[in-house]
């Protein structure tokens, strides 16, 4: 089978021919039919990432496929499955699997990711069938929506809330989607690219801003009107402290842009005014059925994010030009069509 991995830091990711995986005990083989591009794989592969992949890895966790195998002690789903797949998989065993959060398993959760590729195993348990009325692309976007509604589930009272989100890429305008879900009466972003500024409006944001790239991301800024939950959601040095410069006395500030670099905050500006830090973890078996049920119920808002497809092929050279800021949003990995960007 054809795959796309990463091996030398600096370098393009290479195209390479490896044997189709066999899908061991508990687990299930995916044709992948679309596979997101996800921030994190470029942050990760960037000089002085904390988690830079070892040579030779197939990153891609935004998987979306069709079950072409099974392994043994597999009886929840079936060849030709249509499913959405989180990258993780746990013992099964442990209160945390029981409980829908591989995250979470005792023995440790083993991240499979693979989804560059046009086959890859998931764990049977962890694989969630997909409505006949959603597409697998909208499977893909399982993910990144599930991780937003995640961070949002990590705090209380959102329902008539004021909230800042930094940052529209896909996390973020997830955030604001689930955001407006859930009843914010004032969504406020923070964005400088205009088109993902429109898609912010789209889907329910009240007030878009572009970054005040002068501020002082250690300068409080006291405000008592100022939002009660301020989401990062970009990844990058500076801004979880701006986040907690803004938001307002006993408020929360969730951690979603999953930076790998070191980040500096001033505590003494948390702690005088009682700030509580979040910084959630992936996302539970529930996060992924909601967000599959507010598509099947018709809220298919964010498909709007998807604004590329790549082939295989050519995702080497698309994978390095969203390291630049674009127009692009969420670009879909298509390993069995051709690209259409």
């Amino acid at each position: 089978m054809k795959v796309v991995s990463f091996n030398i830091l600096g370098h393009l990711l290479e195209i390479e021919v490896r044997p189709e995986p066999t899908p061991a005990d508990g687990q299930v083989l995916l044709r992948v039919c679309r596979c997101g591009i996800c921030g994190s794989d470029l942050h990760m592969t960037e000089p002085g990432s904390a988690h830079l992949p070892p040579n030779g890895f197939v990153m891609g966790h935004e998987i979306a496929g069709e079950v072409v195998a099974i392994g043994k002690s597999v009886e929840n789903i079936r060849v030709g499955d249509r499913v959405a797949a989180l990258p993780i998989t746990g013992c099964g065993a442990c209160v945390a699997c029981l409980a829908g959060e591989p995250a979470w398993c005792r023995e440790g959760m083993q991240y499979l990711a693979g989804g560059y590729a046009e086959y890859a195993l998931a764990g049977a348990r962890e694989c969630l069938v997909l409505p006949e009325s959603i597409t697998l692309q909208d499977g893909a976007l399982a993910e990144p929506l599930a991780v937003a509604l995640h961070g949002v589930r990590q705090v209380p009272g959102v329902s008539g809330a004021h909230a800042m989100v930094i940052g529209a890429g896909p996390i973020g305008l997830g955030v604001i989607y689930w955001l407006h879900r859930f009843g914010a009466i004032k969504i406020q972003v923070i964005e400088g690219n205009p088109a993902r500024a429109e898609m912010a409006r789209q889907l329910g944001a009240a007030v878009v801003t572009a970054p005040d790239l002068a501020a002082d991301p250690l300068a409080v800024r006291p405000n008592r009107d100022g939002p009660e939950f301020v989401f990062e959601c970009v990844g990058r040095p500076g801004l979880l402290a701006s986040a907690v410069a803004q938001v307002r006395p006993k408020g929360a500030v969730v951690s979603l842009g999953f930076c790998v670099n070191p980040e500096q905050i001033l505590a003494s500006a948390a702690a005088q005014r009682e700030v509580t830090l979040k910084f959630p973890k992936l996302y539970s078996l529930n996060d992924y059925q909601m967000t599959i049920d507010a598509f099947e119920a018709g809220y298919v808002e964010p498909r709007m994010m998807v604004t590329g497809l790549t082939s295989l092929d050519d995702l080497p050279v698309v994978f390095e030009s969203l390291r630049k800021p674009g127009d692009q949003c969420k670009v879909m990995v298509a390993p069995w069509e051709q690209a259409t960007r």
